[in-house]
């Protein structure tokens, strides 16, 4: 060090130590009681020693003095640390003990002190042959205790209470300023095996900026008694910066060791070191199975319980409420689960009783599934009666704990499939969720379980408020079409009034040629104003008799004449003669819908074609059409949905009626359609057995 430099140093030190000095005294004179203000007194005075022993270090140059200086900066350090560590205790203030998991960090400080002191008696003890090795493990120790504090610091910051924070901020300003000067002093010294003199010389100056930090905390928070809560969150970030300054001082000892060793390709070598383990270090970075490892880790050996409770119910809320509609809500029930676990993916199936078995409502990084599960399944009853978490896992080596459960085929099939979550309310089961094999391995234990049911009954009560909006919703929308059926039946009310007195002057005026023209022109007009009528409003009136036999040959052949005198082609193919038990009137407009709907949406270019068969004990009507087709959303979600259509003017309470009606028949509607390509419409309807000919109207000789 030059007399320039040796000169700064002194007056950097200096002042370092005439201002941790006046810190102390007025610590001392405060007479402050207690072990946080006892570490700040030491710290403080630690400090003043360093930064005095550095003077005399910039004065008289001494290898004594310089010892003695980084003998200090050691304690120090730790002292500092050591405050740090108390601070963060989660006991009341009037318990001294620490909790022990903050033993760990205690324990790491201490560590790090004992071999930066070791390292300094290494130096003058073991003569010139190690002065190299206990530089070098002195710079990576300093470098090691910076880290240390400047995690310290932040796991104070994000927890300390939000009234706290703002006594403590000084302190974690003052602090981090100077701990990341060190920082950089240590890393450029160990970078280029040489300590930066001027950097060095202004060290003083640096931490004599964070004194009065120091003392401003010191003053707000009167007895440092202010109870900081270590969360899950800042232990994993904590663990995390802990693990990369460790990775960094590797790469830092790996890179002055190829370049020690590298001869004149020592310095390009240290470069592709630097840069591959920078490489490295995003991709740990950035790999969610590694963040999935630590936190399990870190749940386990650090807390006693594996959760932080309130973190999770506010990501999960957060997750819930997120959504814009029914199927998004699924996907994030999926999702908020999956994340309470390290699950990358997941399924759910939702009740739909009409249908009678449980359907695939959402998926979460997992293909779409088709399979359905019935309502009266021993799944569906182990779910609903016990509430459960299934661990497939464990079914497979204990079933016996299961009691008597059986899997369904497709459950078994699905690839990596780990959970089966049930949502519901306490009483009843709506749904259910499947989750992939996790990132990591988790331990699927009693708190596990509890979290996710708890979870399970939450999303069970965000997916009923849902179904129940759109029940509401569809109430509401059925409350306008009755008001609308009101107008309607008005204005079919005035048009019958005026075609009543049409009829009533017609015999007088029969012969009267203006009269017959008037006459003609009401009509038209009255014709057009209810084929208005009806394309807003449909009859649908329920049949009080039961259903009889009708012979569907003939009412397919009708509706081919209607659409024929229509100028529309219809094919049909009557393999055989069938009789369905069926209302007649209801099955030809159910049947005629269908027709017309498939010439709406075919060209007139296009094949419209009805055929009539049997499948089975049931009549099976399909209609196909070669039109636009409908797309595998319209059909999961809006198809046979009350107000859900394609047509720009339709109302969909056709489609509705046609498939309400089936199913009151104990019949099926299927459905296969390809955009672009066409759609077929296959109905299954019951046969009217012969054995029943005495007891409907149809008799044997009317079937024949």
């Amino acid at each position: 060090m030059d007399a320039h430099t040796a000169t700064v140093a002194a007056w950097s030190y200096g002042l370092a130590g005439f201002v941790y000095t006046v810190f102390w005294l007025y610590l001392f004179n405060s007479a402050r009681n207690g072990l946080r203000s006892g570490y700040v007194l030491t710290a403080a005075g630690l400090s003043a020693l360093w930064a005095w022993c550095g003077v005399l270090f910039g004065l008289w140059g001494t290898p004594l003095f310089l010892l003695s200086t980084h003998l200090l900066d050691l304690l120090r350090i730790g002292a500092w640390c050591g405050f740090l560590v108390v601070l963060l205790k989660t006991e009341p203030a009037t318990d001294d003990r620490l909790p022990r998991r903050l033993y760990y960090l205690a324990g790491i400080t201490v560590a790090l002190v004992v071999a930066g002191l070791g390292a300094q008696l290494l130096m003058v003890f073991g003569g010139p042959a190690y002065s190299a090795l206990s530089n070098h493990l002195t710079l990576v120790d300093s470098l090691a205790l910076s880290i240390l504090t400047l995690v310290l610091v932040e796991q104070l910051y994000r927890n300390v209470s939000p009234d706290a924070r703002w006594s403590i901020k000084p302190l974690c300003l003052g602090l981090s300023c100077a701990s990341l000067f060190d920082l950089y002093l240590y890393s450029d010294a160990l970078l280029f095996a040489r300590l930066d003199a001027d950097a060095f010389s202004i060290r003083g100056f640096v931490h004599t900026l964070a004194a009065p930090l120091i003392a401003m905390s010191t003053i707000r928070s009167k007895d440092w008694k202010a109870r900081i809560v270590l969360s899950k969150r800042a232990a994993l970030q904590s663990a995390t910066l802990i693990g990369v300054g460790i990775y960094l001082l590797l790469v830092a000892g790996a890179g002055y060791y190829v370049r020690y060793f590298g001869g004149e390709w020592g310095r390009a070598l240290q470069l592709a070191v630097l840069c591959a383990a920078m490489l490295i270090l995003s991709i740990l970075t950035l790999s969610e199975s590694i963040r999935a490892k630590l936190r399990v880790q870190i749940g386990k050996h650090f807390f006693s319980y594996r959760y932080d409770y309130r973190e999770q119910w506010l990501r999960f809320t957060q997750t819930l409420s997120s959504q814009g509609g029914s199927t998004e809500l699924g996907q994030q029930v999926v999702r908020g689960l999956a994340d309470m676990v390290e699950s990358p993916a997941g399924a759910l199936w939702l009740r739909d009783d009409g249908a009678g078995h449980f359907a695939p409502a959402a998926t979460w990084n997992l293909p779409p599934s088709t399979a359905t599960e019935p309502l009266d399944s021993s799944l569906r009853k182990f779910l609903g009666d016990s509430g459960w978490v299934i661990n497939l896992e464990e079914y497979r080596s204990l079933p016996g704990r299961y009691d008597k459960l059986l899997l369904p085929a497709w459950l078994v099939d699905i690839p990596n499939a780990w959970l089966v979550i049930p949502i519901g309310t306490q009483t009843e089961l709506i749904g259910f969720v499947i989750l992939a094999t996790a990132r990591t391995k988790v331990d699927v234990n009693w708190e596990v379980n509890d979290l996710l049911k708890t979870a399970g009954r939450q999303a069970g009560a965000f997916l009923g408020q849902m179904q129940a909006t759109a029940a509401l919703l569809e109430a509401r929308k059925f409350d306008s079409f009755n008001r609308m059926s009101a107008f309607v039946v008005h204005d079919l009310k005035n048009i019958v009034t005026q075609l009543a007195l049409m009829l009533k002057n017609a015999e007088r005026h029969k012969d009267n040629p203006e009269f017959q023209q008037d006459m003609l022109m009401t009509v038209e007009n009255a014709v057009e104003r209810m084929r208005q009528l009806m394309m807003q409003l449909r009859e649908g009136a329920t049949p009080i008799d039961s259903p009889r036999g009708v012979e569907l040959g003939e009412v397919i052949r009708r509706i081919q004449a209607a659409k024929a005198a229509q100028l529309r082609k219809v094919d049909i193919e009557l393999q055989e003669r069938v009789i369905a038990r069926v209302h007649e009137d209801r099955i030809e407009r159910v049947i005629g819908h269908i027709v017309q709907n498939a010439l709406d949406a075919t060209p007139e270019t296009g094949r419209v074609w009805v055929r009539l068969g049997r499948q089975g004990q049931q009549a099976r009507v399909e209609i196909g059409d070669t039109g636009h087709g409908m797309s595998a959303e319209f059909l999961r979600e809006r198809l046979f949905k009350p107000f859900q259509t394609t047509k720009p003017a339709g109302m969909g309470i056709g489609a509705y009626e046609s498939f309400q009606y089936v199913q009151e028949l104990g019949g099926k509607v299927l459905v296969d359609s390809v955009v672009d390509q066409g759609t077929q419409v296959s109905l299954l309807l019951p046969l009217f057995e012969p054995a029943q000919y005495k007891d409907n109207s149809l008799t044997p000789s009317e079937a024949r």
